[in-house]
């Protein structure tokens, strides 16, 4: 049986820093954008987000009548440990060859403090594999972020960290994977509805 994920990126946060775990608010006030995404969404898809509220609140402005799943806090964004709510040019200016290592060639390099992105990858693959394997062949609807969308870009496409890191991902858009008994397959990423 063939599942379809939906991955949603929460509504904008307005910060100009990197945010990961901070439980900061999304803006949605617009409402025409949140309601094109939700009449878009399968209607029997069961809708679950990462813990944050910017998530949360995304997630429940787009789940219109379907069923909703506790929130996970293994769907979280990146943990960006001391580098949560600083500029890259802030982080640059005292750390250049740690940021550069992280962006551009990530893998097993961290923030002090945080994580890596192949931590990231195991932490969100778990959750989500889990989340398969108790509603196998249903559509779902993952309400979450920037760096956890990525990980299942990359896990559906087969592809390396870095080419994953060059897929744009907008707020309020969503990224299409499905998992069935061939496998993992991508299907449109970052649709702005």
């Amino acid at each position: 049986m063939k599942s379809r994920l939906f991955l949603v990126r929460h509504g904008p946060t307005h910060a100009k820093s990197m945010v990961g775990w901070s439980d900061l608010p999304a803006a949605l006030s617009d409402t025409a954008a949140l309601a094109r995404l939700e009449a878009a969404l399968p209607p029997e898809a069961l809708v679950v987000s990462s813990d944050l509220i910017r998530a949360v609140d995304t997630a429940s402005a787009i789940q219109g009548r379907r069923r909703r799943l506790p929130h996970q806090a293994d769907l979280r964004e990146i943990h960006f440990g001391a580098w949560e709510l600083r500029s890259w040019k802030e982080i640059d200016a005292e750390d250049p060859a740690r940021i550069r290592a992280y962006w551009e060639t990530p893998g097993d390099s961290t923030p002090p403090g945080g994580e890596s992105w192949n931590q990231v990858c195991a932490r969100v693959n778990t959750a989500i594999d889990t989340l398969l394997q108790a509603h196998l062949g249903q559509d779902l609807v993952i309400v979450g972020h920037f760096g956890q969308i990525l990980t299942q870009i990359q896990r559906a496409g087969g592809l390396s960290a870095a080419a994953a890191f060059s897929h744009r991902i907008d707020n309020l858009s969503v990224s299409e994977v499905q998992y069935g008994p061939e496998g993992w397959t991508s299907g449109a990423l970052n649709q702005i509805l």
